[in-house]
Order: structure tokens, then sequence, then C-alpha cells
């Protein structure tokens, strides 16, 4: 299986060109990166179509370590639906090097609904994300190098105490979440405490990824809080001018990229932010090019519904203006039965009575679908290991909690193996149109907006604060914050604040340690729980099962 697919990526990729005549694209209006990648031009984008278009979302349940599918369902339905002779796009996040070389591996889907060039993709691209990561550090460099100014006319008197502001890398490196910067001596700069995140977490990547246009993203750059004055005056990127250079090292990185699945579908890749910290999805632009370029748009946002789903719904979708036109919910067997109480050592097996108990967390992710006002397709990706008696049980399932309900095959078949669920997925399209309501309004006070996420998606009784997490909360609504969006920050692998938690947690209490103001972003994050800005690598990571030969040939990414 794994040789023939990757004889079907060396036969059947296109010169990226031919792509872009699909959506209607001259070649000389495409900024080429060789044979097989492009960026779009901003100018393609078109308001109007923007609202014709059809925006299918796909979302997921909590997900086990290794993750459900989302990538490859989507393009699979991409694929399908242009089967079907709809005229599709699959619009997703670029990966990070971060899971490339840690656990998860590649993150350009499977099987036979891949995006290519695969192994592009997953390493540099098209460079976005180191220059997302360069404009993160020169505003880290710029806020040093005014600190070390005491006696200059151009100190602001920053107070290092309040500086939140870390430097990134797009990697798994632990022994950089906490370090001492300015040793060496008092023309080496000023000693303090500070560390490394991973270039994903950046809010440069959260900012450029809810920006409309250049000029959009300097001022949002500009608007990036940074810390205090002595003299208690808050300070952002643009009163140390920083702005300008960022952006102007972002004037590529803002461009959308084309590449093309294994059938040659049109794929959208654009920026990356995690969906634990961030807002989880692929940029507007991306979205909005796609919805211009095509009548369907397959996206995906990460993690589960209570993460990635929510943060597209109440966030980017406010901001872009963007109307979701369908959900789908993917759930796997083997995820069921790991919140039914199995290992993850025995998913292989059948366990009709872990699968049962697993229900719970897909009728809470169903239910949180309801509260946005979308009747979500179940799309059950199946794995080998899947049996029938299983399998059915499943569907019997969702067909008495009256939602519509596809075995995806997508991995195996590509878009052949997803008609079904596509066939499902456009008559839901037709069904649901129109019906999406926010959770929360922005003038409501943050508190309120808090408790209305974790009560209604997460299914908390009581929302707690600590007194620092007040304090920031009421300094950022003095600052004139206050109808911001909320992006809470927590762990992926429960749909509490406690990675332990499994299936639906009932009678828990969320705990908000610590609230971070994304003012660029446009968002606030409460922090529930200990979340990871810098993961670290497992004890045998995918780094390992990478390699090139003499050729230049790469293996050991899927």
């Amino acid at each position: 299986m794994k040789q023939d697919i990757e004889i079907a990526q060396e036969a059947k990729i296109k010169p990226v060109a031919e792509i872009a005549k699909i959506l209607g694209i001259p070649q000389d209006e495409l900024e080429l990166y060789g044979k097989f990648k492009a960026k779009i031009p901003l100018h393609f984008i078109n308001e109007e179509q923007v609202k014709k278009g059809k925006l299918i979302l796909v979302t997921a349940i909590t997900p086990t370590p290794a993750g459900e599918g989302k990538t490859t369902t989507s393009i699979g339905l991409a694929q399908a639906l242009n089967r079907l002779g709809k005229k599709a796009t699959v619009v997703l996040r670029e990966p990070s090097l971060g899971p490339v070389f840690g656990i998860k591996g590649g993150a350009t889907g499977g099987g036979y609904s891949q995006v290519i060039p695969m192994e592009d993709i997953n390493l540099h691209f098209t460079g976005d994300l180191s220059a997302v990561e360069k404009a993160h550090n020169l505003l880290a460099a710029l806020i040093d190098n005014n600190i070390q100014l005491k006696n200059s006319d151009g100190n602001m008197g920053i107070d290092p105490r309040t500086i939140e502001w870390k430097r990134v890398m797009d990697m798994n490196e632990r022994s950089l979440r906490e370090i001492v910067i300015g040793l060496g001596g008092t023309t080496e700069g000023v000693p303090r405490q500070s560390g490394f995140e991973i270039t994903a977490a950046s809010e440069v990547m959260a900012t450029l990824c809810m920006s409309r246009d250049l000029k959009d993203l300097k001022e949002r750059l500009g608007n990036i809080f940074i810390g205090y004055t002595y003299g208690d005056k808050p300070v952002f990127a643009r009163d140390l001018k920083a702005n300008g250079a960022m952006a102007a090292l972002l004037k590529d990185a803002i461009k959308p990229n084309l590449v093309q699945t294994l059938e040659g579908t049109p794929a959208i890749i654009h920026g990356g932010p995690f969906a634990n910290i961030a807002q989880g999805t692929n940029s507007i632009i991306a979205t909005k090019t796609g919805l211009s370029l095509s009548d369907f748009v397959v996206t995906e946002a990460g993690f589960a519904s209570e993460l990635g789903a929510e943060k597209f719904l109440d966030i980017k979708s406010r901001v872009g203006n963007l109307q979701t036109s369908a959900v789908v919910l993917v759930a796997t067997v083997r995820a069921l039965k790991y919140h039914g109480g199995a290992k993850l050592s025995s998913l292989n097996n059948q366990d009709i009575e872990a699968l049962i108990k697993g229900f719970d967390n897909l009728d809470k992710h169903i239910e949180n679908m309801r509260y946005f006002g979308f009747r979500p397709v179940v799309a059950i990706n199946r794995f080998d290991s899947d049996t029938e008696e299983e399998l059915d049980l499943l569907v019997r399932h969702c067909t008495m909690r009256n939602v519509k309900v596809a075995v995806n095959e997508a991995w195996s078949k590509g878009g052949e193996g997803a008609v079904d669920l596509a066939d499902k997925v456009l008559g839901e399209v037709s069904e649901t149109a129109g019906n999406f309501k926010p959770l929360y309004d922005l003038d409501w006070p943050f508190e309120k907006k808090i408790e209305t996420i974790c009560t209604k998606m997460y299914g908390a009784d009581h929302v707690e604060y600590t007194v620092k997490a007040k304090s920031q909360l009421e300094r950022i609504d003095k600052l004139g914050f206050g109808s911001l969006a909320v992006c809470i920050a927590k762990t992926q692998k429960s749909l509490s604040d406690d990675q332990n938690k499994r299936g639906r947690p009932r009678g828990f209490t969320i705990k908000i340690r610590e609230v971070e103001l994304s003012s660029g972003a446009g968002f606030i994050v409460p922090i529930a729980g200990t979340i990871m800005r810098m993961p670290g690598l497992p004890n045998v990571p995918s780094a390992e099962k990478i390699d090139i030969d003499a050729d230049g040939k790469i293996s050991g990414l899927f």
C-alpha cells in the first residue's frame, strides 16, 4: 500500500500552473516556488463570491494522541465533491516542524487522501513559518534593545518584569522553555528570565491568520501588547516602531499557498496556529481565496469541537464574516473505545462495551455543534481494525441521534471512498443553511463569555479564577479591550481541563490560572490547567525515522 501511494504521488503530480487553471488563475499571476508550489496574490479575493460559496467545516471528537484523521477526511471529502461534479477546494493549515519531528509526524493527510508534494509541505514549504519566526524574534530583539538603552532618549522605561514576549522557534525543544538572557556584562543586555515557544504558538502566527490584508496585518502587529513601563503605562509594538519591519518580513508569508491533492483537487495551505493555544485554523485570507475561486471549500479546525470548531465559529468567522454551510464531525471506533475506558495498546481489538461507553463523548460533540445551529454529519474514519459489528453499532447510534452518518474510506480509496459522505454533506448544506448563531456576544463581560464556553462546550459546572487571572482580566478591560473574543487555552486530550478525564466528564470545575492578551490577533487567552507552549520530543521522535538518500529522496515522513 505504501509503495502504491508513493508511485501515485510521483505519477499524478501536475505542474501547479495546471491546478491554478482549474481555479481560473492565469499562470503569469502565480508566484512560483518551483514546479509544484505557488503563492496566490491577494487580489483574487472577491468578497461577493465569498458570500456565494459553500464553506464546510471539518471537526472531530476528542482525539487519541495520534489524532482521528481530520486532514485525511477533509482532503477525501474535497476530492469526492469534485467527483460529484462540484468545484471544490480544500483549505488547510501548514504543518509545524514540531509535530513532524515529534510524536504525530506529518500533517498532509494520509493514504490516497494527501496533499502533495508532501515532503515539501511538511518541511520548509514556502518559508511562511520561518518568516513568522523572524518577525516575532525581531520584536523580541527590539524590546531588549530598548531596555538596554538606559540613558538614551529612546528608552521607554519598560519594566522587564512585565514582559511576557518570549522568542520562538519551529521545533520541539524543552530545554529552551525557561532561560535567562542578557548574561555577559553590561554591554550584553539586561539579565532577565525569558524563554522560547514553538512558532505555531506565536501571537504573530495568530495575527497573520486573522488579518484581512497587508494594511490590516501591519495595524494588528502594532497592536501587540508588550508590557508596562515603570510608570504603569502600557507599551505596544507600535510604540517601538516595530510593526512596519515585522510586516515587511511577512510580505510574502501573507499570501496563501497553492498545491494539490493526489487526485488533482486544488489545495490552499496557509498559516498554522495551534488550537489548544490559539484559534487553530488556517488564515482568513486562505479561506476567502478558496471561496472566491471555487463553489465549495472544505476546511478544518484543530483538535475537537470544543476547541477548534468553537474558535473557528466564534472568532474567525466573526472577524472574516464567513458563513459556514455544514459541519462534519470525524469519529473513529478506536477513539470511542479509548473514551470508553480501553487502553491505547488494545484499540485494535473488538470491544463493544468500551465502544458503547465512548458514545458519550461523541454525543457531547454533536451537542456542541447544535449550540451553533448545526446538525453535524458524522464521518466514521475507518481503520483496518474496525469490525463490522462495531461499525454497525456506531452507525445505528448516530441514526438514533438524528444525525447523518457515513463510513469514510478516503485513506484507502481516495475521493471514491468519501462519496457517500459528500452526498450527505450536500444534503445538510441545503437543509441547515443560515442557521448559524455565535455562542456569545462580544459586548458581554469577559467572565460571562468564559463561563458560556466552559459550561456549554466543555460541560463544566463552574469556572474558578486565580487572583492573578482576575487581576489580569481587570487590567485588560481597563486597557479598552473588553469587547475582544475569548480563545481559551486548554488540553486537547479531554473535554475538561484535566487531560486524564476521558469520555464525557461531568461535575467538574474549569480553573483559569492566568489570562494573556493577544491584542494583535484580537482575542484574550484564558489559560485553563497546564498548557505547554514549547513541546518536548517523545522517547522515540519521528525524526529518527526520517532519512534522505543520495538522490535527495526523503523517506519516513508518512
